[in-house]
């Protein structure tokens, strides 16, 4: 009992020790409390196994907090925008069509992952898009984040995240001290989210696969790491092989009444609620919940169990339905079949490539046709708008379409 006694002794000292003698240089221009917060969270970091060696190369010139993550903390798209222009940006002809030629690219690599995992390889597709443009995000450098930094950045200066960034950092810390990756090639979203399909640390740590057999898991450089690592989360969490995420259907005028309603099905068929196409369903039997996320005059959506899994990856509801629609769109069907309610004067995603491929042909904007309208979108709106004497907000319209049509 004596010798435990000293055992345990002996560990916190050396943990106190270890904290005491790590030192992050503070410059003159450093943020003096940030050093003071990092150099403190060491003795923390040390009891989870994290070496000062790994400690010290994590934090090299680290001095100040990145204010771009408390900025971007404040903005979350999927919580704030209405569901049709969330989607407008994220399904539409343009990232379908990348995702069929990544598809032709990368088939052999998918075709293996949906075999071993179950899952459909449109799907993961759809996530890589969703969360990094196939991987675009790594053309961009400075918009990534140095995650160590980041995480200690939320912990230090964003009491609602706190909690969650300490645990983060402890993870990311772990996967430098596992060796998968290099301390400067450790970067992600502002909230720590990393790689192509933008993993969290500790969820990197529960479904990281090294599926390129080279020995490590790195899904900031490995396609078939990256991909196999998102299909593993979504088999792990019950994803259904070979079922849909949902489908869309027209709204019976009783329809508000069973909003969030769990039912088979062939009970919601019976109810009214019929796919735009007049199809049935494949598998009545299968439960479903009712979704009107643009209220009752919008398109309804009957989700299914992988719709659910999929929200393991992001809790919002726009975020799966995005997935589900590009996934599907992908594969070659349909989008959407009814209009959304947007307000009047304003594009659906067909009416937005139009404006800018208009745009393009009359050499006012050199971009990307992809429906989304950007610095460079919205500086080429104005040009035209001062050229045909409207108002100049840079906004898409209506009114602007049918002036350029004209």
């Amino acid at each position: 009992m004596l010798k435990n006694r000293k055992t345990i002794l002996k560990t916190s000292l050396l943990s106190i020790f270890a904290a005491a003698s790590l030192f992050i240089a503070s410059p003159a221009h450093a943020d003096k409390g940030f050093v003071k917060w990092i150099n403190s969270f060491y003795a923390t970091a040390a009891k989870a196994g994290i070496s000062k060696s790994t400690y010290v190369a994590a934090f090299k010139d680290v001095t100040e907090p990145d204010p771009e993550v408390l900025r971007k903390a404040d903005y979350q798209p999927e919580f704030k925008h209405k569901i049709w222009d969330y989607l407008d940006g994220r399904v539409n002809p343009y990232t379908a069509g990348v995702g069929r030629d990544m598809l032709r690219e990368h088939g052999k690599t998918l075709a293996a992952i949906e075999r071993h995992f179950g899952v459909d390889k449109h799907v993961l597709l759809a996530i890589w898009s969703m969360e990094s443009n196939y991987g675009a995000v790594f053309d961009k450098p400075d918009r990534l984040h140095n995650v160590p930094r980041a995480l200690a950045t939320l912990a230090y200066a964003d009491p609602k995240r706190g909690k969650f960034a300490r645990t983060q950092l402890i993870a990311a810390l772990k996967i430098l001290e596992h060796g998968d990756v290099a301390p400067k090639s450790l970067t992600g979203s502002w909230a720590g989210a990393m790689g192509h399909t933008q993993f969290i640390p500790t969820s990197y740590l529960i479904y990281a696969y090294d599926a390129d057999g080279n020995g490590k898991r790195d899904i900031w450089n490995s396609i078939p790491d990256a991909l196999a690592t998102s299909a593993n989360l979504l088999k792990r969490n019950g994803w259904q092989p070979g079922k849909t995420w949902g489908y869309e259907v027209r709204l019976p005028s009783s329809a508000g009444k069973y909003e969030g309603k769990s039912k088979s099905l062939a009970e919601w068929q019976k109810l009214g609620f019929v796919r735009p196409s007049g199809k049935g369903f494949k598998n009545g039997k299968d439960r479903a919940v009712l979704k009107m996320p643009a209220g009752p005059n919008g398109p309804g959506f009957l989700v299914t169990k992988n719709f659910f899994v999929i929200k393991r990856y992001n809790a919002a509801d726009s975020y799966a339905m995005g997935v589900g629609m590009l996934a599907d769109q992908i594969a070659g069907y349909s989008g959407v079949a009814q209009a959304w309610p947007r307000p009047n004067g304003s594009l659906d995603i067909k009416q937005k490539f139009e404006l800018q491929e208009r745009m393009k042909t009359l050499g006012y904007y050199d971009g990307k046709i992809d429906g989304n309208f950007g610095s460079g979108s919205k500086a080429a709106i104005e040009a035209i708008q001062k050229q045909l004497g409207m108002e100049q907000d840079g906004e898409p319209s209506e009114a602007l379409l049918k002036a350029l049509q004209r």
